[in-house]
């Protein structure tokens, strides 16, 4: 009933899967998460089909339920998904909304003794069980990866490393090239945490734990980066090292090394066969995103083209970093075209 809701053309499954890689990570966050299976129109009345399936995974701070989340005069991406396929503007596919929540604010889809295996998770547990349980064609030509922001930088990674899993990959702003995107409000966390929380992130978390989040205008970049640390540069016993001294916010080294060892310029070059075996790439940014992911995208282009990758789009709009729910369909038609 509009404005509240839509009736669905497919349906929507909730369910709650119980992950061993999670179970007893460093964090203590629930390894029982939420799954939502989507399933296109159609899906009910024909038994024998099978259905290329896509999995959508969110940006820093998501937890699945913020799909629901909704704007007004707008639908959330569920909905615009259901759109899509009703209006049959797309093949059909099974579409799987992935919760990688942490109480850090996000895994950077990776396994980390910071925070847990969320790379197992994804690409070992959620996928046999989903194959296992839907009728999807089980095969890494007819299954694709999708997100924003975290979750965009997310997809890519998990195509590139993971290329007998998945075989296409949807990027909406999504993050990496770390030196542009990310490094320069190193300096700006440092002042924060000399000014309010006594030069500690101890001291943050305190501080941004007592109160209703996301009050300061530099919360976001003080999770965040402690979020990539605890994902990148967390020490074997789990301990989180920051890549940057936190009075000058100087890199240091060896702990940056590490971030590098995850950022695009490292990983593009040494999956380069991995990204030339994938049957659909798309990536694309606002033109005014506030961590300049539009020069990440346009690197991309640059570099992929350069590795000569059979099915490439990449594409900027007129937008910041928020409020792009609706580029979510455009490049799932993408995948859903060249996954089916």
């Amino acid at each position: 009933m509009l404005p509240w809701s839509i009736e669905f053309a497919g349906r929507l499954e909730e369910l709650a899967f119980e992950s061993e890689a999670l179970r007893g990570n460093r964090l203590g966050d629930p390894h029982v998460r939420p799954l939502w299976v989507y399933l296109p129109p159609g899906y009910d009345d024909e038994a024998d089909r099978r259905y290329p399936a896509v999995y959508v995974i969110q940006g820093y701070t998501g937890q699945l339920d913020m799909w629901r989340n909704r704007t007004a005069f707008r639908k959330t991406v569920p909905e615009l998904f259901d759109q899509l396929f009703a209006r049959r503007e797309a093949p059909p596919c099974v579409i799987v909304f992935v919760d990688t929540w942490t109480s850090v604010g996000g895994s950077q889809f990776v396994d980390s003794p910071g925070t847990g295996r969320y790379h197992t998770y994804l690409c070992d547990e959620l996928v046999p069980f989903v194959d296992a349980g839907y009728r999807t064609l089980p095969a890494r030509e007819h299954r694709g990866i999708a997100g924003k922001s975290s979750g965009g930088y997310g997809a890519a990674l998990t195509a590139m490393l993971r290329p007998d899993v998945f075989g296409g990959f949807a990027s909406h702003a999504g993050g990496g090239l770390f030196e542009v995107s990310i490094r320069p409000f190193f300096r700006v966390a440092v002042r924060e945490l000399r000014e309010r929380y006594g030069g500690t992130f101890e001291g943050f978390f305190d501080d941004f734990r007592s109160r209703p989040a996301f009050t300061r205008e530099t919360d976001i970049h003080l999770l965040l980066q402690y979020g990539f640390a605890a994902a990148y540069s967390a020490d074997a016993d789990g301990t989180v090292r920051l890549p940057y001294d936190l009075q000058t916010a100087e890199v240091i080294p060896d702990l940056w090394q590490r971030w590098l060892e995850w950022d695009y310029p490292t990983l593009v070059p040494r999956h380069a066969n991995a990204l030339r075996s994938m049957r659909a790439i798309y990536v694309d940014s606002g033109t005014r995103d506030e961590w300049y992911l539009d020069l990440t995208a346009l690197w991309l282009e640059r570099e992929l083209t350069n590795l000569r990758v059979p099915d490439l789009h990449v594409e900027l709009f007129d937008t910041t970093h928020a409020m792009i729910e609706y580029r979510y369909p455009i490049g799932l038609r993408y995948l859903a075209e060249r996954l089916s």
